[in-house]
């Protein structure tokens, strides 16, 4: 009987330590969760709200763009990835921005007017905004911040700079602004399946 009594207190014990080890790691779990790319929304060049949850299922390319900058040709090499890849399994999203060199100083029009007249810029461009800094736009956060992709912290370097997400909406790697859009990183993962 007293090893009966004996068995069942450890057994009882053991069982809340088991109980409580479970729901601690459920609250890490839970709490540690990252948000994934399908979670945020942002506003197009031409000032309609665009929700990433629609991206679902694509690989997406987000590119921090400029109209000044010594890089600017990168547009052409985007233009000709998209219409190589593009369409139901891929996109291209570009954020301008005026961070780096102030080499975007123009608005959103002028924006989307020179890269269609200049490019030929079919891709989806995003109004401009600010990547770095205090008043940093909440996707960059994600980018640039493992607390919150869960993968990887990117300082944004320069205009240009090329963010890799899955399928999945999570973060997958980047690409420094000098790797033109058609460098083999980039190429290899859109061809893995």
């Amino acid at each position: 009987m007293v090893i009966l009594i004996f068995a069942n207190t450890y057994l009882f014990k053991n069982m809340k330590y088991l109980v409580f080890i479970i729901t601690l790691f459920m609250f890490f779990q839970i709490n540690g969760q990252t948000k994934t790319l399908h979670q945020f929304s942002a506003t197009a060049i031409n000032g309609e709200v665009f929700d990433f949850s629609s991206l679902n299922g694509k690989k997406v390319l987000i590119v921090n763009t400029a109209t000044e900058c010594a890089l600017t040709p990168q547009f052409k090499k985007l233009q000709e990835l998209y219409e190589e890849y593009g369409g139901d399994d891929f996109e291209i999203i570009g954020f301008p921005c005026n961070d780096f060199g102030k080499q975007e100083p123009a608005g959103n029009n002028a924006i989307y007017d020179f890269c269609i007249k200049k490019y030929g810029v079919s891709f989806l461009m995003m109004e401009k905004i600010t990547i770095k800094g205090t008043d940093q736009h909440p996707i960059y956060t994600w980018l640039t911040n493992s607390d919150e992709n869960g993968i990887l912290d990117a300082k944004v370097t320069w205009n240009f700079q090329k963010f890799m997400i899955d399928e999945n909406g999570e973060i997958v790697d980047f690409v420094p602004p000098i790797a033109g859009p058609k460098n083999k990183r980039i190429i290899e993962w859109l061809m893995e399946k």
